[in-house]
Parts: structure tokens; C-alpha cells; sequence
């Protein structure tokens, strides 16, 4: 996909950012960590939700179907709190769930801080979409973020039905 820039869609999930208690950070964090990567993407829209799954789900579902967003990133909502409800918006508008990603999230952040196996990541698609749910504190998002962006234009690719060669470790591609 070199050359084509990817449409991201950033969701904040949060009740006290919704209420307009407290600021949004962890969209502004995704928002930076795109800009550093390197990564040839527009955001597209930003939208700020408070933890309701059918809320989440009916953006998602908004954002997918209009076939204007390659990439929706949520932050927030995936931790274990009794309002935290973001897996399971996603789950109610996803087709199908890609685990890989979610596992590597886990794994790569758990590595310096062993909480983050509490988080309840979830990837899966929509249509033509790419759908990843964050942490909601700037940090997490961020690294989980990090964690899976090399892998995330690839992805991309093989969900709009592209035959992209695979990337290996040593920087080759292999089909």
C-alpha cells in the first residue's frame, strides 16, 4: 500500500471526557503516535462516546459502512471496571475478530508492565475496516499502538482484499 494514505477514524470512549469532566487525552496520543511513525495516513473524523456498547457499535458500524475509514482506532473502555465496555460494542459490530494483534498488544506492553494482560484489547473487521480498541490512558494506547503499526498497512491491505506479499523479520517479503 505505499503511497496511499490510510483513513483513520479515532474514537475516544470515555464517560468523563463524553461528560466534559476531564480533557481527552488518549485520542490526541494516537493521534501523535501516527504523526511519528511514519505511517501515510489522514484522520478522517474524531468522535468522543461515553462507555455504551451500542453507541460504540453504531460508529463503528457508521464509519465502516460508508467505506470512507480504513482504520478505526478506539481508546478507552477496555479495562476490567464495571463501565468499561468497549470489547464489547466492538464485538457487537465487528464480522470477525483478527486475536493476533490484540495478543501482541498484551505481550509487548505486558513486558514492563505485567497489568496490561488485565486489558481487554480487541481487533477484528468491518466491511473493509480495521477495527482496534486501546487502552484509554494515553501511555497504553500509545504502546499498543506501537506494538502492532508495522503490521497495520498489511493488514489493511489483505482486508480491502489486496494479495500483498507477506513482510518477514529481515525486512523481505515473501508470498
Amino acid at each position: 500500500m505505499p503511497g496511499v494514505a490510510i483513513r483513520v477514524a479515532i474514537i475516544t470512549v470515555s464517560d468523563g471526557v463524553a461528560a466534559g469532566a476531564r480533557a481527552d487525552q488518549g485520542g490526541p496520543a494516537c493521534e501523535q503516535t501516527l504523526r511519528g511513525s511514519g505511517l501515510e495516513h489522514r484522520v478522517v473524523s474524531r468522535e468522543v462516546l461515553p462507555d455504551e456498547p451500542k453507541q460504540i457499535a453504531r460508529a463503528i458500524r457508521v464509519r465502516a459502512d460508508a467505506g470512507e475509514t480504513d482504520l478505526i482506532l478506539l481508546t478507552g473502555g477496555t479495562g476490567v471496571s464495571p463501565r468499561d465496555r468497549t470489547p464489547e460494542g466492538v464485538r457487537e459490530a465487528i464480522e470477525f475478530e483478527v486475536p493476533g494483534l490484540a495478543e501482541k498488544m498484551r505481550w509487548e506492553t505486558a513486558r514492563t508492565l505485567p497489568a496490561a494482560y488485565l486489558s481487554r484489547q480487541v481487533v477484528g473487521v468491518r466491511k473493509k475496516t480495521l477495527v482496534v480498541a486501546l487502552p484509554g490512558s494515553p501511555k497504553g494506547a500509545t504502546d499498543c499502538l506501537a506494538a502492532i503499526l508495522a503490521l497495520v498497512p498489511h493488514a489493511i491491505a489483505l482486508v480491502r482484499g489486496e494479495r500483498p506479499e507477506h513482510p518477514t523479520k529481515s525486512g523481505g517479503s515473501v508470498r
